[in-house]
């Protein structure tokens, strides 16, 4: 959707427009989910976050003024508003996605399966490491496909800023896997 497109639907929803509502929640609904999911490493946490986001979102549309930043970005903030909420009432413990969901099993080789859960739960491990713009960026680039330019433009950084950010995560997250104890060189 280009920048005019997002102001117009965005004036929509900010005068009752329901169907504009809709076209917001669409469009941005998945990164909102990837966003928290990541975070939580619950579906049900995930989507009962993001369903809360997009309920803020209609009760303050009235107050999102554009400050040169693509919408989503205004919903992130939201997001991260609504986690650190999540974390104080239910610990400070930050889990992420544990990253063995989705892996099927290959019954044909056993070994590989275990390779594979072993190296899952140490990048799980290691991605606590990261800070929470680090962990933005890798999400962003690798897990929603984003380029440099829409990653820096929702974090409100330069394309410059967010390649070093993304080589200082890989950086440290390398450095977290060996610490880890999972890694050979």
């Amino acid at each position: 959707m280009s920048v005019k497109d997002e102001a117009r639907i965005i004036r929509r929803a900010q005068s009752g427009d329901r169907e504009a509502f809709g076209v917001l929640h669409d469009q941005n609904r998945q990164a909102i989910f990837n966003y928290i999911y990541y975070r939580v490493g619950d579906q049900t946490t995930a989507d009962d976050l993001t369903a809360e986001v997009f309920l803020r979102m209609v009760e303050k549309i009235d107050r999102y003024h554009d400050q040169g930043k693509p919408f989503v970005a205004w919903l992130y903030t939201i997001a991260r508003n609504l986690l650190t909420d999540h974390y104080r009432q239910n610990g400070n413990g930050r889990d992420i996605l544990p990253l063995d969901d989705g892996f099927e099993a290959d019954e044909a080789n056993p070994l590989k399966d275990t390779e594979n859960q072993l190296a899952a739960e140490c990048l799980q491990r290691a991605l606590r490491f990261l800070t929470d713009d680090q962990r933005q960026v890798i999400i962003g680039k690798f897990i929603e496909d984003r380029s440099n330019a829409e990653v820096a433009s929702i974090l409100g950084k330069t394309e410059g800023a967010v390649k070093s950010m993304q080589h200082r995560a890989l950086a440290a997250l390398r450095k977290a896997i060996e610490r880890e104890g999972c890694y050979e060189p």
